[in-house]
């Protein structure tokens, strides 16, 4: 084999040298410094926020979620997660007690801005709750989750069988005809909303459940009651539980569309977002990981394998690369 000679290398070598430059961006540093995927991480150093939620398991870890989130751009965030009620997050959110919770488009839509009729597209449901609470409320909904957390009605799977209901009208026609089979467990929020709890859903389906059938509960004993099936033979529920799954749970189909969208979207204070802005930045790959299925696998592992918000709400991020 013969040798190179002295001036083959030197041309080697800058070739070499010119090719590394390419690719490490060079000495002046335009390439990745430990910034993943081609980008820097924003900074949110100065940022001093409160998180709130609401009190269920899905609020708590979005809750966590964007805390942890936040804190790792180097924000100092108060945790203010497991608020009692919507209303009262909404009242925290627009009273200043908290600067950001995550929220369901169309719970913004009905409830917080009293409107009669859901949108039932889920871009144009967006649209219309940001622009308007934007407007009147200087509240930011940023990019929203395509995970749908609608309430559903659901049955033990046997029963459903037994009984023959598989949808809402089925139901309807089930209370008229053996009122008896007609018991519902449901939370006290969706047994007095109007336009997306109970009474909207009996004016749809032109039905009442029997006043004695109805028994109010926290949402998070629902699940294992229906499936016993004796105190409540259906229950409401969330349509992202993980407890659906584990418990074998059939979701009625809600075949004249009366249920509006819930997709979760961070509600945040415009004077935040405005001092702020890469906050967006921070979320918006967080949201769009957060699929049906995702969340029930979250709600899941804290509802049906025991573990804390905080530490799912962790393992999520760290897994999908976004801490």
């Amino acid at each position: 084999m013969r040798l190179m000679s002295m001036s083959a290398l030197c041309l080697l070598a800058i070739v070499l040298s010119v090719v590394a430059a390419g690719c490490t961006g060079g000495a002046g540093g335009s390439g990745n410094l430990g910034g993943g995927e081609g980008e820097q991480k924003v900074d949110l150093s100065g940022l001093e926020i409160t998180v709130g939620s609401k009190e269920f398991t899905e609020q708590l870890v979005l809750g966590q979620i964007a805390i942890q989130a936040l804190e790792a751009r180097g924000a100092t965030v108060t945790d203010r997660t497991g608020l009692a009620s919507t209303d009262a997050a909404r009242e925290a959110l627009t009273s200043g007690q908290i600067d950001a919770y995550w929220e369901y488009t169309g719970t913004g839509w009905l409830v917080h801005l009293n409107h009669n009729e859901p949108i039932p597209n889920p871009q144009r449901q967006y649209d219309a709750v940001a622009e308007e609470d934007l407007s009147e409320n200087r509240l930011r909904w940023l990019k929203p989750a395509p995970a749908n957390n609608a309430y559903a009605i659901a049955v033990r799977s046997e029963a459903a069988g037994v009984l023959g209901v598989t949808s809402l009208s089925e139901l309807a026609v089930l209370t008229e005809l053996r009122p008896e089979n007609a018991t519902l467990c449901a939370e006290s929020e969706f047994l007095d909303r109007e336009l997306d709890g109970l009474p909207g859903m009996e004016e749809a389906y032109d039905f009442q459940f029997p006043e004695d059938n109805i028994v109010e509960m926290d949402a998070g004993q629902i699940y294992q009651v229906i499936d016993e099936g004796e105190e409540c033979i259906f229950g409401e529920v969330f349509e992202t539980d993980g407890r659906i799954e584990a418990f074998d749970l059939t979701l009625l189909k809600d075949d004249e569309n009366f249920l509006p969208i819930y997709n979760p979207s961070l509600n945040i204070r415009e004077e935040i977002m405005d001092q702020y802005p890469g906050i967006a930045e921070v979320l918006t790959p967080i949201s769009r990981k957060l699929d049906n299925e995702t969340l029930r696998g979250l709600n899941a592992a804290v509802d049906v394998d025991g573990e804390r918000p905080e530490d799912v709400a962790r393992q999520f991020l760290r897994e999908n690369g976004l801490l």
